[in-house]
């Protein structure tokens, strides 16, 4: 099969289209047909390792995992001898966890991962892009514990994580200010906001929110230290040290309570994305979409972190006409 496989860290041009070995389903799992994934934050920086610090799980020396990708959508083409839930001809869509190996034809997923049939209303592309900024506002919004009422500012939310938010935060019924750059107010308004703020002309002044959520880890401080409401919740959504580091500080210093860390994906979770989806509550949003000969040069447009939500990849022309 073919497969964009990387074997050293570095800049997008690592990334090369290459035949590799088409793998086998065990008894429990399923082999996905994939025909459209996405490209994300963290595909770009366990590309390039950055932080460093990836390199301590990813591979000292050299990255273990050659294939990145960590969403997908695609076609059951077979099963293992004891799986029950799917069968060959399913339309699904998921993520492969810390798996990865979406930048490819095929793909062995746990039967009990976090897959699950495809909404009949989306085209495959829009399908991948779902599970990484769904997953990741659904489970920073549970632990913000977000309230009906609540105000919640949303930094960065013209992207794959914000979109989500924005939308995910509407229906458990808070009040929601959006911040992005000019060219993405519509898009924010759109998706459910009550209030846009452009960053590019707006000082963010004069309200004060229950919860900050900044998914880009760019929001000043100073802005925070301004609107956070006394006990309020910052989630660190995308922080690097420095800012973890200033966002610990604070919540010490200023009573905040402090989310972060990695977003845990989880079954139910899918399935809950997918029902939203089906019913018209929650929307892909899509920017751009490249053939998986030019996943270095999707990766080279989100890495510039200008996207406006999802950047997908078709792998299988044949079902996205």
């Amino acid at each position: 099969m073919k497969a964009v496989v990387y074997t050293k860290y570095g800049p997008p041009e690592v990334l090369q289209l290459k035949e590799v070995d088409k793998p086998v389903p065990k008894d429990k799992e399923i082999l996905v047909k994939i025909v459209a994934t996405a490209v994300n934050a963290a595909d770009w920086r366990l590309r390039k390792a950055d932080p460093v610090a990836v390199k301590l799980f990813f591979g000292l020396t050299r990255p273990k995992k050659s294939i990145l990708g960590g969403v997908l959508s695609g076609i059951v083409e077979s099963v293992g001898s004891k799986v029950t839930r799917f069968k060959a001809g399913d339309q699904v869509f998921g993520s492969t966890g810390m798996s990865l190996g979406a930048y490819a034809e095929y793909i062995c997923l746990p039967e009990n991962g976090i897959v699950a049939m495809k909404p009949y209303n989306l085209s495959y592309v829009e399908a991948a892009t779902v599970p990484f900024g769904g997953h990741t506002a659904i489970h920073f919004l549970r632990k913000a514990n977000i309230k009906p009422g609540q105000k919640i500012l949303i930094y960065g939310a013209s992207g794959a994580v914000g979109t989500a938010a924005i939308q995910l935060a509407k229906l458990y019924g808070a009040e929601v200010t959006g911040v992005c750059s000019t060219a993405n107010v519509d898009l924010v308004k759109s998706l459910g906001a009550d209030r846009v703020m452009d960053y590019t002309k707006d000082e963010i002044d004069g309200e004060h929110y229950d919860v900050i959520f900044d998914t880009v880890g760019k929001i000043p401080y100073e802005a925070v230290k301004k609107t956070l409401k006394k006990k309020g919740t910052w989630i660190l959504g995308a922080s690097g040290f420095s800012q973890m580091f200033q966002g610990y500080w604070s919540g010490m210093t200023n009573g905040y309570k402090i989310i972060s860390g990695l977003a845990l994906e989880k079954e139910e979770d899918i399935r809950f994305l997918k029902e939203l989806i089906e019913k018209g509550k929650y929307r892909a949003v899509i920017d751009k979409s490249y053939p998986m000969e030019q996943l270095s040069v999707a990766h080279s447009y989100v890495e510039k972190g200008h996207k406006k939500g999802n950047v997908g990849v078709i792998i299988d022309e044949t079902y996205n006409q």
